[in-house]
């Protein structure tokens, strides 16, 4: 196996520790994943906090078929981390996010459907799909996610939490963060939401594509 360089391990520890800081896990819950050279993927190993992330907890794979390289476990929801990566060029992060709010909603009946209640969301993040509640860790959960994932940034995974994607580390955090926020504002509302315009969502989600594929461009240019 090639060695992955230390910085890239190191980068993906740190992130790691962002997202336990944000409080978007708690304990061992939540997976997260970086496409890094030659075919290859960072993942969390199973079971393993990011609260107190190391080396040790750090799994190389394969994203062609999610075979691990250094000997360690990685998380059992590789199936969809590497799916995802596998079909999708423009994303190399993925993040399996267990946080209050968000998973409160992934909870509920009825279920929630609109999110536009703050600018981030239309700009950053888009219509959020939902996945019915499959066993975590199981194929057809992975396959689900996955195919859930193709045409969307976010999804909510029912009775069970959420999964964003992005172009690195850093945006799959800001948006987890994002929609956790979102989630608080309606739920903290008590059923009284007042929705952002039809006109201002379509403003702001045309803005944000055209965002998106302005970093797409410069990324692949380095």
């Amino acid at each position: 196996m090639k060695k992955i360089a230390d910085k890239y391990i190191k980068e993906f520890i740190t992130a790691a520790h962002n997202v336990a800081a944000q409080g978007l896990v708690v304990g061992g819950s939540g997976n997260m994943s970086w496409r890094v050279n030659d075919g290859l993927m960072l993942i969390t190993t199973t079971a393993s906090s990011m609260a107190g992330l190391s080396e040790k907890d750090v799994a190389v794979c394969r994203i062609e078929d999610g075979v691990t390289l250094n000997m360690k476990k990685p998380s059992k929801e590789i199936g969809f981390h590497a799916g995802i990566l596998r079909k999708r060029a423009d994303v190399n992060a993925v993040l399996h996010f267990q946080s209050p709010w968000a998973t409160t909603i992934a909870c509920r009946n009825p279920q929630i459907k609109n999110f536009y209640v703050i600018p981030e969301i239309p700009y950053y993040i888009g219509p959020v799909s939902v996945v019915p509640y499959l066993i975590p860790g199981s194929k057809q959960l992975a396959d689900a996610v996955t195919s859930a994932l193709m045409k969307h940034e976010m999804a909510i995974l029912r009775n069970h939490g959420q999964v964003v994607v992005g172009l690195n580390l850093d945006q799959v955090i800001a948006n987890a963060v994002y929609f956790e926020m979102a989630c608080h504002v309606i739920l903290g509302t008590g059923g009284k939401v007042q929705y952002m315009s039809k006109s201002d969502i379509a403003d702001l989600r045309r803005e944000g594509q055209a965002y998106r594929t302005k970093c797409r461009m410069a990324m692949q240019r380095e």
